[in-house]
């Protein structure tokens, strides 16, 4: 994206064939247990944490590329959120598919870590110790598990 000189450019991909492509990104948030049993039982003062934080892991995709430099704006046809809620952890999984000329692992990253900053945002009150810290609350292991791309 940078030059030598300095000059930035996004990476032209007009010459490449459209191809069908889908990225899977996972994450981790790690909470109390008080914490997960208030997000099971929809009892977090703020409403409910999933399908909040499943908004903006949509959103976030949808708008990857107004917040990563010389990212390609493209056209998302489908995202999927899938949240496993564990003992002391929210995992979050999102798949995101297009149909052009580059890849949407970024969009799928974007989703998983908004949507677990969502999940921490919304569980603030909950997860604070005496002096306002955040000693148990980690996101973590985010990272792609998949991309493909096959022709159309």
């Amino acid at each position: 994206h940078t030059t030598d000189d300095g000059d930035v450019q996004m990476v032209d991909v007009g010459d490449k064939p459209d191809t069908a492509r889908r990225a899977v990104a996972r994450g981790t948030i790690r909470l109390t247990p008080s914490t997960i049993e208030a997000i099971e039982a929809d009892a977090i003062g703020k409403g409910d944490v999933l399908a909040t934080a499943r908004i903006g892991a949509v959103q976030a995709v949808k708008h990857t590329w107004e917040t990563i430099p010389m990212c390609h704006q493209i056209p998302i046809t489908n995202i999927d959120c899938e949240f496993t809620v564990n003992d002391r952890r929210v995992d979050l999984t999102v798949a995101v598919e297009t149909t052009g000329k580059t890849g949407c692992e970024m969009e799928a990253l974007e989703g998983v870590t908004t949507g677990l900053n969502v999940v921490w945002d919304m569980c603030k009150a909950a997860e604070k110790d005496g002096d306002g810290q955040y000693p148990e609350t980690r996101i973590e292991g985010v990272g792609v598990v998949t991309k493909e791309k096959h022709s159309v």
